[in-house]
C-alpha cells in the first residue's frame, strides 16, 4: 500500500463502511449537444491499496431524461481497468468508455447512473479529473475543461488479487436460476481415478500417492497426517497455512487426470478454523494445461468462496457485492463436503457445498452481469492435470485445514 494525499483508503472493503474516497461533486450547466444532458454532476469514489484499486462512479443528470447513457474519461497514470459493474466498460490506451448496461439505461432528471470498475495500477493512480455523460462535461471545480486531458501511454501491469467495490451497485444483477441436482451422487468413490480417506498413511508425512509441494514459492507452511482429527476412518491431511505474500503449502497427487473427462468430478470433506479473510486466498490448486500449467484454483476473498484462474486473475463470482453475495462462506470448526464439476470441452462449471449447489459459482452457458463476465472473457475450457490441496496466502490471512476423503472421477461423487 503506498501514502495518497488523496486519503483514499488502502484496505480492502466491508461495506456498509464506505471507502475514504476522492470525491469530485461538479455542478455544470452547460448548453446541451445534440443528445447530450443539459448538466451533470458527478462523484468518483476510489479505494485503492498496492497495484490496485477500484472505483464508484455516481453520475447525477441535471438536464432533460435520458434512454441511454455513455460516460467517458481518461487516466493520466497507468491505469488498467480489468472489469466493471452496472456498465458495458472498455478501455483504448488511457481512454475509458463506460456504456449502459440495458437495464440502467433510462435517467430522468436529477436521476443516477451508478456503475464501477475494478483495475490494476504499476507507478500512478490519479483520478479523472474530467468525466463527460452524454458528451457534456463535468469537472472537479464546475467550469468546463479548458482542453482535452493528455492522454499518456499506458502500460498494463501485471493483475494482482482483486479486491472488490466499497459501494454496493444500486441494481443488481438478476439472479441466475439455481439447478441443484434432483438426486444427489452416491457418496461412495470405488473406482475412481483418486479415492483416499488417507487411511494408508504411515508416518507422520504425506507419502505414496501423495507429496508435498509448493508450486510458486514456499514459505513457512507445514502439511502432516493427522491421527487426532478425521471425517471418517482415523486419518486427514492437516495444513497449517501462513499469512504472507506467495505462503504456499499444498500435498498433491501424483495421479495424472490429464485424461480424465469430458468432465472432472471432485468431492473432498474439508474442516478450517479462521474464516476466509477479505484478502484473496486458495486451498485448491489445479495445474491446468489450457493456461499453460498455470492454476485453476478455489478458495476465497471478501468472505466467501470463489473460483481464481492463474493466467488473468479472473474470479467467479467477479468480486462485485452482487456477485459476492451470490457466493458462500466456508463455515469453520466442523467438516463440510465441497464437490465441483469442472468442463473441459466446454467452460462449464457447478460447486455445490454440502450438496447445495452455489449460483455464483456456476457457469453454465448463460452470461449474467456481474456474476461470471470476468469468467467468460477466456473461452477455452480448463483442462486440469493433477490435485492439490493445502493453503496459498497472498497478503492476510492464517488458517489450519484438514482435508479428508477426496475422491476425483469422471462421474458425480455425492457427499
Amino acid at each position: 500500500m503506498r501514502a495518497s494525499s488523496r486519503r483514499l483508503l488502502v484496505r480492502p472493503w466491508l461495506w456498509p463502511v464506505a471507502a475514504v474516497a476522492l470525491l469530485l461533486p461538479a455542478l455544470v450547466a452547460l448548453p446541451a449537444a445534440h443528445g447530450a444532458a443539459a448538466g451533470c454532476s458527478m462523484t468518483y469514489t476510489v479505494n485503492e491499496w498496492a497495484g490496485g484499486f477500484t472505483a464508484q462512479v455516481s453520475i447525477t443528470n441535471l438536464g432533460p431524461a435520458v434512454n441511454g447513457w455513455t460516460a467517458n474519461w481518461s487516466y493520466q497514470g497507468d491505469q488498467h481497468i480489468t472489469s466493471g459493474w452496472n456498465a458495458t466498460v472498455s478501455q483504448s490506451g488511457a481512454a475509458v468508455t463506460a456504456k449502459d448496461a440495458g437495464y440502467n439505461a433510462s435517467v430522468p432528471t436529477n436521476g443516477h447512473a451508478d456503475f464501477g470498475v475494478q483495475g490494476t495500477w504499476s507507478s500512478a493512480d490519479p483520478s479523472p479529473t474530467v468525466i463527460t455523460f452524454n458528451g457534456t462535461a463535468c469537472t472537479a471545480d464546475g467550469t468546463p475543461p479548458t482542453q482535452p486531458p493528455t492522454t499518456p501511454p499506458t502500460t498494463p501491469p501485471t493483475t494482482p488479487p482483486t479486491t472488490p467495490p466499497t459501494t454496493p451497485p444500486t441494481t443488481p444483477p438478476t439472479t441466475p436460476p439455481t439447478t441443484p441436482p434432483t438426486t444427489a451422487p452416491p457418496a461412495g468413490c470405488s473406482g475412481a481415478v483418486i479415492c483416499s480417506g488417507f487411511e494408508d498413511q504411515t508416518g507422520s508425512t504425506p507419502s505414496g500417492q501423495w507429496t508435498t509441494a509448493a508450486p510458486d514459492c514456499s514459505g513457512s507452511g507445514t502439511a502432516t497426517v493427522d491421527t487426532s482429527v478425521a471425517h471418517s476412518g482415523s486419518r486427514s491431511i492437516r495444513v497449517d497455512g501462513h499469512a504472507g505474500y506467495c505462503n504456499h503449502m499444498f500435498v498433491a497427487s501424483t495421479q495424472d487426470l490429464s485424461s480424465v473427462g469430458p468432465t472432472v468430478y471432485v468431492r473432498m470433506w474439508v474442516r478450517h478454523t479462521t474464516a476466509l479473510p477479505a484478502a484473496h486466498v486458495a486451498f485448491v490448486s489445479m495445474p491446468d494445461s489450457s493456461q499453460s500449467g498455470k492454476a485453476l484454483r478455489i478458495g476465497g476473498q471478501n468472505g466467501a468462496l470463489q473460483w481464481n484462474r492463474e493466467t488473468d486473475d479472473a474470479t467467479l463470482p467477479a468480486q462485485s457485492p452482487a456477485g459476492v453475495a451470490l457466493s458462500a462462506p466456508l463455515p469453520t470448526g466442523s467438516w463440510q463436503c465441497l464437490r465441483f464439476a469442472i468442463g473441459t470441452t466446454s467452460p462449464n462449471l457447478e460447486t455445490w457445498l454440502n450438496d447445495q449447489d452455489v449460483a455464483g459459482l456456476r457457469v453454465d452457458g448463460v452470461p449474467t452481469a456481474d456474476i461470471d463476465q470476468q469468467w467468460l472473457s477466456r473461452t477455452t475450457p480448463p483442462r486440469p492435470t493433477a490435485l492439490r490441496f493445502g493453503w496459498e496466502s497472498y497478503g492476510t490471512g492464517d488458517d489450519t485445514l484438514w482435508f479428508d476423503d477426496v475422491a476425483v472421477g469422471t462421474s458425480p461423487i455425492g457427499c
